[in-house]
Formats: structure tokens, C-alpha cells, sequence
């Protein structure tokens, strides 16, 4: 919409947010070409919330499971391997 021409206070309007957002996404898009949010802190996940969904979904429907044998199940299933302790 800026690049558009639309002014910044209207954008904010449209958008149902304050200007200072609008304001503030712009500069940072202006500055490094993108609108992307920065990379979080941290350490990186290794699964993402699919794999967690699975890993949950087997470890209720099988209690006796240790952490090994879903590890396996898991890599078997998915195709990488993951630790007992991710597990």
C-alpha cells in the first residue's frame, strides 16, 4: 500500500493498527529490503510443531514406549533422526 502512495495514516487506519507500527515495518523494510521479523534468540528447534503433534500422538497411544523406541519410531516415520533427549 505505500509503495502504492498511500500515506502511512491511512495505511495505519486500514490496517487497524497504530501508526507508529506502519511507521516502523517501513523504515525496517526500507532499510534491508524486507519485511521480515528478525531471527529469534536461542537455540534452533529441531522438530516443528507436526513432529511434536506426532511425537505426542504416540507416546499417549502407547504409554510403554521409552524415549528410545519413539526416538526410533520418530526417525523411521520421518526420515531424520532426532535424540532421546529431544524426545
Amino acid at each position: 500500500m505505500l509503495k502504492a502512495g498511500a500515506r502511512q495514516s491511512a495505511v495505519a487506519r486500514e490496517l487497524n493498527v497504530h501508526h507508529s507500527v506502519i511507521h516502523r515495518l517501513w523504515n525496517h523494510y526500507q532499510r534491508d529490503q524486507s519485511a521480515r521479523r528478525r531471527r529469534e534468540s536461542g537455540r534452533r528447534r529441531i522438530t516443528t510443531t507436526a513432529d511434536d503433534r506426532y511425537l505426542l500422538q504416540c507416546a499417549r497411544c502407547r504409554r510403554t514406549l521409552t524415549a528410545s523406541q519413539l526416538t526410533s519410531q520418530f526417525s523411521s516415520a520421518a526420515g531424520r533422526p532426532i535424540s532421546r533427549q529431544t524426545v
